[in-house]
């Protein structure tokens, strides 16, 4: 099944990635959150992640660990600006 550009498989891992860092990025700010909340921090936090380390050169990440890292250090700062 292809969704314009974007294939469902695109998709799962991009909300498998979002869970793992939305969930990681809870545990360092001792947040307790719901799966969908997970999922939706952890994809706002791979958009501010993914900027912030574009606008400070380190590159982007090649593989799925890299691009939980990324997300996750996204997501904690969202959190600490937000509030936890």
């Amino acid at each position: 099944m292809s969704l314009g550009n974007t294939d469902l498989e695109e998709i799962v891992i991009w909300l498998v990635v979002g869970v793992a860092a939305g969930w990681l990025a809870s545990q360092i700010m001792r947040s307790k959150r719901g799966l969908v909340s997970y999922a939706l921090l952890g994809i706002v936090g791979a958009i501010v992640g993914g900027f912030l380390f574009s606008i400070l050169n380190l590159g982007g990440a090649t593989n799925i660990l890299g691009q939980i890292v990324i997300a996750t250090i996204g997501a904690v700062l969202v959190l600490a600006v937000v509030g936890k």
